[in-house]
C-alpha cells in the first residue's frame, strides 16, 4: 500500500511542478503585470491541459520505478526528453486553441524550468521514498538464476542495500556448488523453478546466467505476472544500450 501512495504523490507532485514551471517562466518572461499579449488564463489553461499528457510521456521512460536510480546520464536525457515534448505540446495546443505564438524566450524557460525543478524534485523524492521504506521496507521476493560473480555482487548489493527486491532463493541452471550466497539459500537447479515461485510467492526474477533458459523463464513469469530483468552480460549487451537500466547501480534489462 505504501509504494502505491508514494507513487501516487509522485505523479500528483510532477503535475503540479510541470504547471509551476510554465508559471514561472511566464512571470519571468512577462513579470508580475499581467500581459494583454500573453493573456495569463490562457496560458494557464493550456499549461494545466498539457500536464497529464507530459506526465505519460515522462512515465514510457520508466522515471517513476522505484529502481530506478534519478541521478544517472541516461534519466537526465529522458526527463529533458519529456520537457522538450512538453513544450512542443504546449505550443501546438495554444496556437490550436487561440490561433497565436507568443514569446520564444518564454517557451525556452518554460523548457529549463520544467526539466531542472523535475529532475531536482525527483532526486529529493528518491531519498524521501527510500527513507520511508527503509523503516519498514516493502519486500518484493525476488529468485535469482545463476550463481555467478555478478549475481553474488547483486545479492550482497540488494540487501545491503535494504533494495525492495528482496532475494529469496537462488537457482542455478548447471547446479552450484555453493549452498548459500549472503544468506540466501541456492535451492538447487531450475527443474524446481515452478515449485520454488510457488512456495516463495516470487514478483520478481533476476536472470543471471543459463541464456539457453531465457524462453522458459520468460514464459514463466509471463504465466505468473512476474516481473523479469535480466543482467545485460547474459547476452553480451554494453550498459549503453538504450534498453538497459539500473539496479542499486547495476545494469539490468526490464521486460
Amino acid at each position: 500500500m505504501r509504494p502505491r501512495i508514494l507513487l501516487i504523490t509522485w505523479l500528483i507532485t510532477d503535475l503540479a511542478l510541470f504547471t509551476a514551471s510554465y508559471l514561472l517562466a511566464y512571470f519571468i518572461r512577462v513579470g508580475p503585470i499581467l500581459s494583454t499579449d500573453f493573456p495569463f488564463d490562457r496560458f494557464l489553461t493550456v499549461a494545466i491541459a498539457v500536464a497529464p499528457i507530459w506526465l505519460l510521456v515522462l512515465a514510457t521512460t520508466r522515471t517513476f520505478y522505484m529502481t530506478r536510480n534519478q541521478m544517472t546520464i541516461r534519466n537526465v536525457a529522458y526527463i529533458s526528453y519529456a520537457a522538450l515534448v512538453g513544450v512542443a505540446l504546449f505550443s501546438l495546443a495554444y496556437y490550436f486553441r487561440f490561433q497565436l505564438f507568443f514569446s520564444r524566450l518564454l517557451l525556452v524557460y518554460a523548457f529549463v524550468f520544467s526539466m531542472m525543478l523535475t529532475l531536482l524534485w525527483h532526486i529529493i523524492f528518491q531519498q524521501i521514498q527510500r527513507a520511508i521504506l527503509t523503516k519498514n521496507p516493502p519486500a518484493f521476493p525476488t529468485l535469482i538464476v545463476g550463481v555467478t560473480r555478478e549475481s553474488k555482487e547483486l545479492v550482497n548489493t540488494l540487501i545491503r542495500k535494504k533494495n525492495p527486491l528482496k532475494p529469496v532463493a537462488i537457482l542455478d541452471g548447471r547446479g552450484a556448488k555453493e549452498s548459500e550466497v549472503s544468506g540466501v539459500q541456492v535451492l538447487g537447479k531450475l527443474n524446481k523453478l515452478e515449485e520454488v515461485l510457488e512456495q516463495k510467492k516470487i514478483t520478481h526474477l533476476i536472470q543471471c546466467s543459463d541464456l539457453e533458459q531465457s524462453l522458459n523463464l520468460l514464459s514463466a513469469c509471463r504465466n505468473k505476472n512476474i516481473t523479469y530483468l535480466m543482467l545485460p552480460s547474459v547476452l553480451g549487451i554494453v550498459e549503453r544500450d538504450e534498453k538497459v537500466e539500473s539496479l542499486e547501480g547495476m545494469a539490468v534489462i526490464m521486460v
